[in-house]
């Protein structure tokens, strides 16, 4: 078994180089073709960046185990009809705090690889402030939440059982047949309460406090990240909502994003395997902790913010959502001519 291991680890070794190689190729690739078409003659003519919508940039800094699988397959969907390009920040051990170095590379990247706007970016990243690093225009951020004790449930299982993605991949916990239940009951450090600490620093960002599991601190920064440096946050309980109020503020990017939601056959791809819901004992234990409180008063902060959005954006009409249509204009313009 030790051989098998070790050969499986030389395997899996094997495949993230490969998986760099061919996305360094794919690079080349775009920005020879890019070349070719005489984008970059274009671009040298323009003496600043463009101020339009095909020079956004949108970062979803996904955190595990939220339905971002599901949302990301929409926009990969929806690059080639409407003209933009996906790129996965694939982080080594998917470890969500970059090198001080990494971050300068990443943002002189999403801020002036210009080959690749407009530019939809995506992988499991901490928020990142780009004002810190004096570029002009910040990206969009985005992000999806959900309950924290849902949200570690799933994680557990997928450690052990994987999903119906891949399921072939072979997983970190894999043969560990015991339930979360049963982890509960014994104290198990996969489901303590430790392990809720994940939102909050994923939306806190890149400062030391921020991962000092319970630091009150890194709650209220959270908190204040999540309304003043993100376009729009959802919840994965209602992530229909989120995906029609994305298509109405960023057509650019998500047009035709409802319906394929709706009808397309990505939109659930991604379902953790085995999982069991947990008992009323084991949810009540959990809650019993601090760390548990300050998790669920950052979900109910991010999903208040998010219905109070929703209602100034949609209407119900026989159990449909509908957008409301531009609620504004402009009168009295002066001077006449």
């Amino acid at each position: 078994m030790f051989f098998l291991e070790n050969q499986i680890q030389k395997l899996e070794e094997s495949r993230g180089k490969l998986e760099r190689a061919i996305a360094r190729h794919e690079v080349r690739e775009i920005e020879h073709r890019h070349t070719q078409d005489g984008v970059r003659e274009r671009d040298s003519a323009a003496s600043s960046p463009s101020e339009g919508e095909d020079d956004l940039v949108i970062i979803y800094n996904r955190v595990p185990k939220t339905a971002s699988t599901s949302f990301t397959n929409i926009a990969y969907d929806l690059c080639g009809k409407n003209h933009y390009h996906v790129l996965h920040i694939n982080t080594t051990k998917n470890n969500p705090v970059m090198s001080i170095q990494d971050q300068m590379r990443f943002v002189k990247n999403v801020t002036e690889w210009r080959e690749m706007k407009p530019a939809f970016y995506h992988g499991h990243v901490s928020f990142l402030d780009f004002t810190k690093f004096g570029v002009k225009r910040k990206p969009i951020y985005i992000n999806v939440i959900r309950d924290p004790i849902e949200r570690l449930v799933s994680y557990y299982y997928f450690l052990r059982f994987g999903d119906d993605y891949r399921p072939g991949l072979r997983r970190r916990k894999q043969g560990d047949k015991k339930t979360f239940d049963e982890c509960v009951s014994a104290g198990g450090s996969d489901c303590a309460p430790e392990k809720l600490w994940l939102q909050i620093p994923f939306f806190c960002g890149h400062y030391s406090e921020c991962w000092n599991v319970g630091s009150q601190w890194a709650l209220e920064q959270a908190k204040y990240n999540l309304v003043n440096e993100y376009l729009l946050v959802g919840v994965t309980e209602e992530l229909e909502d989120f995906v029609m109020m994305l298509e109405a503020a960023l057509p650019r990017f998500f047009k035709g994003a409802t319906e394929l939601y709706k009808t397309g056959k990505k939109s659930h791809l991604r379902k953790t395997s085995e999982k069991k819901p947990p008992t009323k004992e084991s949810i009540a234990k959990l809650q019993q902790s601090a760390i548990w409180k300050m998790e669920n008063d950052f979900y109910e902060f991010a999903l208040e913010q998010f219905q109070f959005v929703r209602a100034h954006a949609v209407r119900e009409k026989d159990g449909e959502l509908y957008l409301l249509a531009q609620n504004f204009f402009y009168e009295k313009i002066y001077p006449k001519n």
